[in-house]
């Protein structure tokens, strides 16, 4: 497994490394780049808002001190971070871009995944900066790390919309791949592809 930050994305889906579709794929039904954005913002603000009202109840969170202001600060640096964790779970090569003009960074492999592969590759960012940090604050009346994992949690809404996605639309034993901006599934020719997209 390799790691490579590409730096700026062209804006040029065709630049972005693939590798041939796979005999049967299927694309999943998802929105293009601008629509996901908007998409995923709009979820980001509703996770965000469901979260901090619990918080808002508690008589020991408060907006105005550090803990809050540097728990969303860190949120946002840990985005960076987040993407290299979606590295991590690509056996092959990763790929890092930014796109600065949506606000977004992201990853991208060419492999083939099994559904549970994928889900825990989308999901696992959200678990380690949002899920633990926000159960913990909420636990320890810490409000930095409430903030912190309210914040994150939010902030990886793409991710659920792909895990959404994954459950729906890929039949059980596909695999599915990255091909630019879009996944794909398909139904591997043989046990042996399966079996080694699991291992």
């Amino acid at each position: 497994m390799k790691i490579r930050y590409m730096g700026q994305f062209s804006g040029n889906e065709d630049d972005l490394p693939r590798q041939p579709h796979r005999p049967g794929a299927v694309q999943f039904k998802e929105p293009d780049m601008k629509k996901l954005a908007v998409w995923a913002n709009v979820i980001a603000l509703g996770i965000i808002v469901a979260l901090m009202v619990p918080l808002a109840l508690q008589s020991w969170f408060t907006v105005d001190g550090w803990g809050f202001v540097l728990g969303a600060l860190m949120s946002l640096v840990c985005a960076i971070p987040h993407e290299y964790i979606h590295a991590v779970c690509f056996r092959d090569t990763a790929y890092i871009y930014t796109n600065l003009k949506q606000g977004m960074l992201f990853v991208v492999g060419p492999e083939d995944m099994s559904k549970g592969r994928f889900i825990f590759m989308s999901l696992l960012p959200s678990i380690v900066f949002g899920l633990i940090p926000y159960i913990a604050g909420f636990t320890m009346h810490n409000v930095f790390l409430a903030t912190l994992g309210a914040m994150s949690l939010g902030m990886g809404a793409g991710d659920y919309i792909n895990v959404w996605n994954a459950l729906w639309q890929m039949p059980k034993g596909a695999l599915t791949y990255l091909y630019g901006f879009h996944s794909f599934w398909y139904r591997p020719d043989d046990g042996s592809r399966a079996e080694a997209a699991e291992e």
